[in-house]
């Protein structure tokens, strides 16, 4: 898959955050606890800002060389987000173990992008 596939799955992610965001605004603020719309703003703020991050380095990516950053992110504002939105909704504690992998996946995706990015610097000098 090319950098401009990534570009477009960000650019859908961020999308979904925005319907997400709106659905918890309008849909289930009446529905759910203060505490239950606190995780789920949690869960929308971390899915939209990765989406953004995501879209953004890959229209800037004309070789290709972060693809494993791309899908940690992917795999982060999946788990982390989707976790959070099920656990506001449906109260299944046992939700919130899996939300650590995902965020795990969003840590080890920016320091990976870290990484690469000092390498790239420190070959240039």
């Amino acid at each position: 898959m090319n950098s401009n596939r990534f570009a477009a799955i960000g650019a859908f992610l961020g999308g979904l955050a925005v319907m997400l965001g709106a659905f918890g605004a309008h849909a289930i603020k009446d529905q759910v606890s203060a505490a239950d719309l606190e995780i789920w703003n949690i869960g929308i703020r971390y899915h939209l800002v990765h989406a953004v991050a995501l879209m953004v380095l890959a229209m800037n990516d004309n070789e290709g060389k972060y693809r494993t950053v791309y899908w940690l992110w992917i795999a982060g504002i999946l788990i982390f987000g989707c976790s959070l939105y099920a656990l506001a909704l449906s109260h299944i504690k046992t939700l919130g173990a899996i939300t650590p992998i995902g965020g795990l996946c969003l840590i080890i995706g920016w320091l990976l992008l870290g990484f690469k990015l000092w390498k790239m610097d420190s070959t240039s000098e």
